[in-house]
């Protein structure tokens, strides 16, 4: 047995409470070690010297190097502790905070079992539950649709649909998003997250000057409030951008720190080397290497004030449903525990989405945010779909393990996308593959989590790096693969089925094929998709509840081509880059 591979932590991502009694506790071996049983031996921690549970644990997931035991109790009293009772080989080994030993003293447990002291109600991360069947839609405002055709337009420089630079302005608006709303609820779309909407030089916005005003290219407060009262009124909930790790250097803030140095009441605000400012030598800490953009000092305790209040202002004054967090891992955990603690206060739905591009379990422990843009999961589909680099089981692998990362009211509430305004489109990473853009969109839709399409998707709008990937949107529906529309409206639809919203998650590889199985009551939906280049052969156990729901690409029933789709007992053959949704009904 590989004892270096053994893992369990208590009280996080191996051992968290999901509800007020109900506990899921993970342990981590090698894949080596497939052939143990593994046994959870556990009690009420003040009885366990007396008497015991012992109840099997099962693999749930499997990554390239370690398998995944897990299971789920409803406690009777949430002072818990517990070990694992590993057999291999007719031999058997306890693991506790001892770790791996051939002998356990039962009656001096209390020294050296795991324990879940006790279950504090407000240390349990709780849900959002609208994310569960939410559809997320990303809108860089300046290119998606110009509804305000009286405003000024002297700031517009390039024609809509010519390709964008780093300087351009096309006019795109909040009245446009308005205007579409419509448009986005027919595609099944139910949250939108915008691009800043405040006070900026910028086309972007990404450098705030003003965070208490809308920019006027955009709109007006007003239009903002209006946007989320129609949008609310056709079940479509809306997210801002929070721009809290860095501002612009035209903030009233630091323009008195660059008038006044060392004097400014503001000088601490800011991460600067030396007593005065130099624009020039940058001589402050910056995003990135923008010396228009300085850092704020989210350490700073008027800072972390201002900024909070902002988000409150905006939250009571506009009824938004939730902040993405721009650079928010660069940002002050301390600050982010205030401002949790805060928006929950104003509206306890309201989601926190992170930006952080790896692994931010630190962040996702329940007192910071909800969960995060999940750019692990937009890697490995471009892994699988564009480069592939991944075969089926490596992709499962790839899966699993990020999966792996977070507590399952995380990965419920991750942002799962494709592409976004900061990388390349998808459409144009997988060579312009519309097969492939529509099975990567079924893999986002049945995965856990909640899916988010940058906005022209569904028109498979191409792009390079930015500012390329932030091009017009192309209204005329001629220009429109409307096959492709459709297939991703009947995707998206697949939402509101319960089992993809609550429904646990098995990801494998079967027959050189990806399968993701989900499973919730006496429901089921299983996805397969066929990254490689031949026909793939879906055998079935006989059963009338078997329906197809959604595919691409699949070549079915040879025998019986005319048969209903609402009942398979024969192969399904599944083309290269197809995938095939499958709905059962388990005792019906």
């Amino acid at each position: 047995m590989n004892q270096y591979a053994i893992l369990h932590i208590p009280d996080s991502r191996y051992c968290f409470a999901v509800g007020e009694k109900e506990l899921v506790l993970r342990l981590r071996m090698s894949k080596e070690d497939d052939g143990a049983k593994v046994y959870l031996i556990y009690a009420q921690k003040y009885d366990f010297t007396l008497k015991r549970q012992k109840k099997r644990m099962e693999v749930c997931y499997r990554d390239y190097l370690y398998s995944y035991y897990e299971i789920r109790l409803t406690l009777k009293d949430v002072r818990f502790a517990y070990l694992f009772e590993i057999e291999e080989a007719g031999k058997i080994y306890y693991f506790s905070e001892d770790g791996v030993t051939k002998n356990y003293c039962f009656e001096e447990g209390f020294y050296n079992f795991f324990q879940m002291p006790y279950i504090n109600q407000n240390d349990v991360l709780k849900t959002v539950d609208w994310m569960r069947d939410a559809v997320f839609y990303q809108i860089f405002i300046d290119r998606f649709y110009q509804g305000n055709m009286q405003k000024d337009t002297g700031y517009i420089n390039m024609a809509w649909g010519d390709k964008p630079t780093p300087e351009s302005f096309a006019g795109g608006d909040i009245e446009g998003i308005i205007e579409k709303l419509d448009y986005l609820q027919k595609l099944g779309v139910t949250a939108l997250y915008l691009t800043p909407v405040f006070s900026s030089v910028s086309n972007h916005k990404y450098d705030i000057k003003d965070y208490r005003k809308v920019d006027p290219q955009f709109g007006t407060k007003e239009d903002v409030i209006r946007l989320v009262k129609k949008a609310h009124e056709k079940g479509i909930r809306i997210v801002l951008d929070a721009v809290f790790n860095h501002c612009s250097m035209y903030l009233e803030q630091f323009m008195d720190v660059i008038k006044k140095g060392q004097d400014s009441i503001y000088f601490d605000w800011f991460l600067i080397n030396g007593n005065k400012v130099d624009v020039e030598k940058g001589n402050y800490e910056c995003f990135a290497s923008c010396n228009y953009m300085p850092k704020l000092n989210t350490a700073n305790e008027q800072v972390q004030e201002f900024l909070i209040e902002i988000a409150a202002y905006w939250m009571r004054e506009t009824g938004i449903d939730g902040w993405r967090l721009d650079v928010s891992d660069e940002v002050s955990h301390d600050f982010w525990r205030r401002f949790r603690k805060e928006v929950k206060k104003i509206n306890p739905d309201c989601v926190i989405i992170g930006e952080n591009w790896h692994d931010a379990y630190p962040y996702l422990q329940g007192d910071q945010y909800d969960s995060i843009m999940n750019y692990a999961f937009t890697k490995a589909c471009l892994d699988y779909f564009a480069r592939e680099k991944f075969d089926a089981k490596a992709m499962a692998e790839k899966l699993n393990a990020n999966l792996m990362r977070n507590l399952e009211q995380v990965n419920v509430m991750m942002l799962n996308l494709l592409d976004s305004h900061d990388t390349h489109r998808f459409f144009s990473e997988i060579g312009c593959d519309k097969r492939k853009l529509l099975a990567a969109l079924a893999l986002e839709i049945v995965f856990i989590g909640t899916p988010c399409i940058y906005y022209g998707t569904e028109i498979c709008m191409e792009g390079g790096y930015d500012p390329d990937s932030r091009r017009c949107f192309d209204w005329e529906k001629t220009h429109w693969d409307m096959a492709v529309y459709d297939k991703i409206k009947e995707l998206l639809a697949l939402k509101k089925e319960e089992v993809l919203q609550y429904g646990t998650i098995c990801v494998l590889e079967e027959n050189g094929m990806l399968s993701v199985h989900r499973t919730w009551k006496n429901v089921s939906i299983t996805l397969w998709v066929n990254g490689t280049d031949q026909t793939k052969k879906i055998t079935f156990s006989k059963s009338d509840t078997k329906k197809i729901i959604c595919a691409e690409n699949e070549l079915e029933w040879k025998k019986n081509p005319k048969e209903e789709r609402n009942c398979i007992n024969e192969p399904l053959f599944l083309q290269s880059k197809g995938f095939v949704v499958v709905k059962e009904e388990m005792g019906v």
